[in-house]
């Protein structure tokens, strides 16, 4: 193994047994021995893995739930051993993989450090040595003579985390759990883990926050079923996993959208001798013309309405507005205002919003037809939602919009 390299991951395989039935005895455990029936089936859950990381790396391991990250990362602290390949390791290891690991909640937070730092390795002395920096860094110096179980998750975080980021180990394995933590503790641990890289030593972070990734990251890998789907600079990694979300989303909701298009068509039975004018399909474009419901933050989108009338010889007008997800009116137009003229032989007009300015969020339009008095024809509330996704540019800006600004 190459002294640069801290881990070396080569053709690693990982399968799970999930059984069907839950075995309640000892009879049914021997009955299922001998049925021919399989009871269980096979999970992979990671699939010929292979990479490394280097020494003084900040590396991150990113993919959606059931991907195979955390057992990639149970694997690497010895957890878990592979049923296929090979993990070499250059240094030891400090592994923060779930609340609660070699912690006994019956006892204080005082006896639980030096339980916990005995388990890494540490001599009593050592822990004597480290103690009052372990106990400041968690902040948790009113508590530690408390028991554990009396903590909160996040001060359970605190002090688990302290405990791993002073072991001096050259590797430090940290899992989502981190994610428990506030927001204050977390910045903290990042900037603890800067102090990490510049001492030389190794950081492997799994999570689903890519503005973590993309910020403080060297390189990343996406997972995506066992199987390795990208790996390289952190900002391209990170943005190819938005790009799946994207496209998953896409699908998850196509149900939903021909549902809403469903919702979308009036319920009430008109004759031909009614008056009437009515929505019949609300739909988004991107400007090539193609139907879909997941754009990227800065995508054209294209609010496309159909509708249909009876009877009706009047102008008439219509108002496209957008909402967020819990109800935060955003803004609307409509084509009296703007001087545009529907055409009714078109039975279609649209609304084109070129570079949305949306960041991440789902988000919902209201479409409404009136006539020239303002008298309402018809009125679709939330007649469709569609969803944006901030790639790395726009992920440390808050609200709803990204508006073009300039700081002098």
């Amino acid at each position: 193994m190459h002294e640069e390299v801290a881990i070396s991951v080569q053709n690693v395989s990982k399968t799970f047994r999930i059984p069907h039935e839950k075995v309640t005895s000892l009879r049914s455990a021997a009955v299922g021995v001998f049925s021919r029936k399989r009871g269980y089936e096979e999970f992979k859950a990671l699939d010929d893995v292979s990479f490394e990381v280097k020494k003084g790396e900040f590396f991150g391991i990113i993919g959606r739930n059931g991907s195979g990250k955390s057992t990639l990362l149970k694997i690497l602290a010895g957890i878990y051993q592979a049923d296929k390949g090979k993990v070499k390791i250059n240094g030891r290891i400090s592994p923060f993989l779930e609340l609660g690991i070699g912690f006994n909640p019956e006892l204080s937070g005082r006896d639980n450090i030096y339980l916990n730092a005995t388990v890494l390795g540490l001599t009593k002395k050592q822990i004597d040595e480290k103690f009052n920096d372990i106990v400041e860094f968690s902040e948790l110096e009113r508590f530690i003579d408390q028991k554990l179980k009396n903590y909160s998750s996040g001060m359970q975080v605190r002090l688990a985390f302290s405990v791993s980021i002073h072991a001096n180990r050259e590797i430090l394995l940290m899992d989502e759990v981190l994610a428990v933590g506030d927001n204050n503790f977390q910045s903290k641990c990042l900037t603890e883990f800067n102090k990490y890289k510049d001492m030389g030593r190794t950081v492997i972070l799994v999570t689903h926050s890519i503005e973590t990734v993309q910020r403080y990251c060297d390189r990343a890998l996406l997972l995506r079923n066992g199987r390795i789907e990208r790996i390289g600079k952190a900002d391209e990694v990170g943005n190819e996993y938005i790009y799946q979300n994207m496209s998953d989303e896409e699908k998850r909701i196509l149900d939903e959208v021909k549902l809403s298009e469903k919702y979308i068509l009036s319920n009430r039975d008109e004759s031909a001798s009614q008056e009437f004018v009515k929505i019949t399909d609300v739909k988004f474009l991107d400007k090539k013309g193609k139907q879909k419901n997941i754009f990227s933050s800065g995508e054209d989108i294209i609010f496309s309405v159909s509708f249909r009338y009876s009877n009706y010889d009047d102008s008439f007008g219509a108002r496209i507005s957008v909402e967020s997800e819990d109800g935060h009116y955003l803004f609307g137009y409509d084509t009296f205002s703007d001087n545009f003229k529907i055409k009714r032989d078109k039975k279609e007009f649209s609304l084109r919003l070129p570079e949305n300015p949306f960041l991440s969020g789902k988000f919902y339009v209201n479409v409404s037809l009136f006539d020239h008095n303002m008298k309402p024809l018809d009125f679709k509330p939330r007649a469709d939602k569609f969803q944006i996704f901030s790639l790395a540019s726009s992920s440390r800006c808050k609200g709803f919009l990204k508006l073009n600004h300039d700081w002098e």
